[in-house]
């Protein structure tokens, strides 16, 4: 049965006993604890938690999953994969144990003519929890398992919870015996490798409280509801009845196993080591596919960072197995047709995926060159110095500079015999983070505890947002934290957060900034709104500060933002969607949002895109904006089924969570988007839009950023103004200046040839000297000596080979000369071939300067350069290379 009949099959079970099918969520969690989706019940995470309503008391899904913790094994071993589907049934208050436990044994056991899956009834074992009296009843009584293949288990195997106080229960796990070949029989508590678990069963039924692990902590009593929350893994299933050995095995790994040998001529199966690069391939290549599918790009943190970091180690085990060439492409093609019958998406966005996928392989083959290369010399002097750990700057150098994610240094360190400081790296790219996020770390809750909003939620409900129509209201305050902790009562000074019943200011979200403004309460006390968030669906934070008087929960108020700002966001807004259109018109489908901020008179858009944007194309999409301002165009919104807003066109942005009902936004006959945020009324009120400019932020991922309205004005009166001085000072009209300054700018470029030419000979001025200079030792000409300070690396090696070419004869010769450079300390060392016949080597040499300058260097046994951190230090170093010749000679 392949894996898309299983899928069918499932769903259309559940499905006609009563669940709405939901489908799966985005592999980008909606959830500030995780990166992505790792487990099926994640997306349902809110409903367990009272957090939101769900959408009906019985639902299923098929979720798409990753899982990263053990990225080191897939491969090495055939149980550990990244990415998987969870098969998935849940119950909301409605049935429990007997109806979960009745659903799965039908399911599994009911013959393949009459939409089941065929398993047989006596390969099937179960375990239950210790104490799960009423689980294991139902097992043996009302489903028939015989006693002895149910099997009771501890908190550890068969006890759920999401590892933080709340929903927890026992669980029931169905195990399917593979037979004697895998090992000794006496069930799953005996043998998981032959027993293999394919489907758990939770009872949430109780509340935990805190603790450590997945069994040291208190069960504090019952749940006011019983939910059921199951997991079938859909790959393990169809090994089993695909009757393969293993996850790579199965029809939707097997054919990029397939392409994989196609593309290197390894056998799979040949040898363990070639085995092992297969499997990584196969696993990672699908897990790419998927990321890329629901938005993720390749970058240096988060999940851009997961991406980047599986995509370059499949690239890098093909060049293992031999592949030289590019091998994206027909990977990604291989994956999109094996996954596209489940996840049709794939399917429509191939090219850009493909796009992404390529612009990632072609980084990284440069970077693989030049940062082995670097690897290479780092691992060669950490050796030479008698080490055994490579140090943590030099894997931040190649992860920062170089795009190695560190998983791959640690992986070709240890192929060459070394560890590496992981420590050090880790410290250096925290020290990296907190300074690039310390901004919004202080504005967004993240990762902090969200109960007091939950408190707040729970006891009045959802916040009801009054802003698309209305810019100040009355409304009550329900809710109201001082320092994040519920207080009944605020006063003049505190820092606050505010809940209101409802509100007219829109909370940061969709890359909308905030609204700003005031609230008045009834009593004359006054709160200054700085910003508004929304840290627990459906809740309106209004953070800012008491002004006058004393705030109190229950008491009146009147809401009122900040218009001059709405209408400044509103216009940035609403000119993201037309620049968005206008780059898809230019530069096709591909050009998809990954992205965006807007915020009073300007914004920013990321999109989509394998190259730069040639500025010709960026004018003309320029200029297509602006023309539809002229045609004013209105701008309406409207509340749909997402059915009805992808029959109609509307673009979505990937990666974000939409619900059953969606708001599409639409600008005349140009532009139709589901969005959330707040827009003009007609396009005619954004004035003009200037775009500044595009770059790139990541692999595949370009950035505009443009002025809107009276910004853009006040940009190019300011861009007018500059004109006008250069046009004075070059003596030319507006047209003539690029011509007059190029021709400028060529002057001062011969200028500066002119100039390093003299310098470079009044260096080379001073050979004849150093060598009337040299040093006998043992028969070697030695030449040392420090030369003006500021003497660049190129002029330095020019006047050590002058130096080595005017010492006469068969003599042998060794030339070290040292500078400073921008307070730091350059040395460049020679031998001619008389020397190195007597052992002395440049690069050897320069190691033993370098090293007493505080730094490093190598090269070539003829020439080498180096460097430190201690100009203080030349002397020192000149009297170490003596040492060092006089040794050898």
């Amino acid at each position: 049965m392949e894996s898309a009949e299983i899928r069918r099959r499932w769903l259309r079970f559940f499905e006609e006993r009563g669940h709405t099918v939901v489908p799966s969520a985005s592999l980008i969690a909606d959830d500030p604890t995780l990166l992505l989706v790792p487990a099926g019940m994640v997306p349902f995470k809110p409903y367990f938690l009272g957090e939101v309503k769900p959408p009906a008391p019985r639902v299923t899904s098929v979720q798409k999953c990753v899982r990263t913790p053990d990225i080191e094994e897939v491969g090495k071993t055939t149980r550990h994969g990244t990415f998987f589907q969870m098969c998935g049934n849940f119950s909301f208050g409605d049935y429990f144990k007997e109806g979960a436990i009745k659903f799965a044994w039908e399911l599994l056991t009911s013959s393949v003519a009459d939409g089941g899956y065929g398993l047989e009834p006596e390969r099937l074992w179960i375990t239950v929890y210790l104490d799960d009296d009423e689980a294991e009843r139902i097992w043996r009584e009302v489903v028939g398992v015989p006693a002895e293949r149910i099997q009771r288990l501890g908190k550890k195997d068969n006890f759920w919870s999401m590892g933080v106080p709340g929903p927890c229960g026992p669980c029931s796990e169905i195990n399917y015996d593979r037979g004697p070949d895998f090992g000794v029989e006496g069930g799953p508590a005996v043998n998981d490798e032959r027993y293999v678990e394919i489907w758990n069963l939770v009872f949430m039924q109780y509340e935990r409280g805190a603790g450590e692990g997945k069994d040291d902590f208190p069960i504090l009593g019952d749940l006011p509801s019983q939910n059921i929350d199951t997991g079938l893994g859909l790959e393990r299933l169809a090994m089993i009845l695909q009757d393969v050995q293993n996850l790579y095995e199965i029809d939707t790994s097997q054919v990029v196993i397939d392409k994989a040998t196609e593309l290197t001529g390894v056998r799979y199966g040949a040898e363990h080591a070639s085995d092992v690069s297969l499997r990584v391939v196969t696993d990672h290549m699908r897990t790419s596919v998927m990321l890329i599918g629901d938005g993720v790009t390749p970058g240096n943190e988060g999940r851009g960072y997961v991406l980047r970091r599986i995509m370059r180690r499949a690239i890098r085990n093909m060049r293992l197995l031999g592949a030289g060439g590019p091998v994206v492409a027909e990977l990604v093609d291989t994956a999109i047709k094996t996954m596209g019958e489940q996840y049709p998406e794939l399917l429509t966005e191939r090219k850009r995926i493909e796009t992404v996928a390529l612009a990632e392989e072609a980084a990284f083959v440069k970077t693989l060159k030049a940062g082995t290369n670097i690897l290479d010399t780092a691992v060669t002097e950490t050796k030479a110095s008698g080490a055994q750990v490579l140090a943590g700057e030099k894997a931040f150098l190649l992860h920062d500079t170089w795009g190695f994610p560190i998983d791959l240094t640690l992986e070709m360190a240890a192929e060459q015999g070394l560890s590496v400081d992981e420590d050090g790296f880790r410290r250096l790219m925290k020290d990296q983070r907190e300074r690039a996020k310390a901004d919004a770390r202080s504005k967004k809750t993240g990762h902090a505890d969200l109960s007091a909003y939950r408190q707040v939620a729970d006891a009045s409900g959802t916040t009801e947002f009054t802003g698309y129509t209305r810019t100040e209201g009355e409304s009550t305050v329900v809710g109201l934290l001082v320092d994040g902790v519920p207080s009944p009562a605020a006063t003049e000074g505190d820092e606050v957060e505010i809940v209101l019943d409802r509100t007219p200011f829109y909370a940061e979200g969709g890359g909308q900034q905030a609204d700003q403004g005031r609230i008045r309460l009834d009593s004359g006390a006054v709160v200054v709104v700085r910003d508004v968030q929304q840290p627990v669906p459906g809740i309106s934070v209004h953070k800012g500060s008491v002004q006058v008087g004393e705030v109190t929960v229950g008491a009146s108020a009147h809401a009122a933002i900040d218009l001059t700002r709405r209408r400044a966001i509103a216009r940035a807004h609403s000119a993201t969607h037309l620049t968005h259109q206008a780059l898809r018109d230019a530069l096709g489908p591909t050009a998809a949002q990954a992205g965006s901020e807007n915020s009073p008179g300007r914004f920013r858009f990321d999109f989509g895109s394998p190259a730069a944007v040639p500025g010709a194309v960026l004018t003309d999409v320029e200029q297509k904006i602006n023309e539809v301002l002229s045609r004013e165009l209105d701008v309406t919104a409207e509340v749909m089924s997402m059915e009805q807003a992808k029959k109609q066109g509307a673009i979505a942005e990937f990666g974000e969570k939409y619900g059953d009902k969606v708001r599409v936004v639409t600008i005349g006959d140009f532009s139709k988007e589901l969005c959330g945020g707040t827009h003009v009324h007609n396009t005619a009120q954004l004035g003009l839009v200037k775009l500044l400019g595009e770059s790139s932020i990541g692999s595949g991922v370009r950035r505009v950023e443009a002025l809107v309205g009276v910004d853009a004005y006040n940009f190019l009166a300011r861009e007018h103004t500059v004109v006008a001085q250069l046009q004075e000072l070059v003596k030319g009209r507006p047209e003539e200046l690029p011509e007059k300054i190029s021709g400028m700018l060529a002057k001062l470029k011969d200028a500066e040839k002119e100039i390093e030419k003299f310098r470079g000979e009044k260096v080379l001025q001073a050979a004849a000297g150093l060598v009337s200079g040299a040093k006998d030792v043992h028969g070697v000409a030695l030449v040392t000596g420090q030369v003006p300070d500021g003497t660049s690396a190129d002029d330095l090696r020019k006047l050590v080979l002058d130096v080595r070419g005017r010492i006469q004869g068969d003599r042998a010769a060794v030339v070290a000369l040292f500078t400073t450079v921008n307070g730091r300390p350059l040395t460049v060392i020679a031998t001619n071939e008389a020397a190195r016949e007597r052992g002395l080597k440049a690069g050897e040499l320069v190691r033993t300067a370098a090293k007493t300058l505080g730094g490093g260097g190598g090269g070539k046994p003829d020439v080498a350069q180096g460097g430190g951190q201690n100009p203080a230090a030349i002397g020192d170093a000149v009297a170490a290379v003596e040492r060092a010749v006089a040794e050898t000679a």
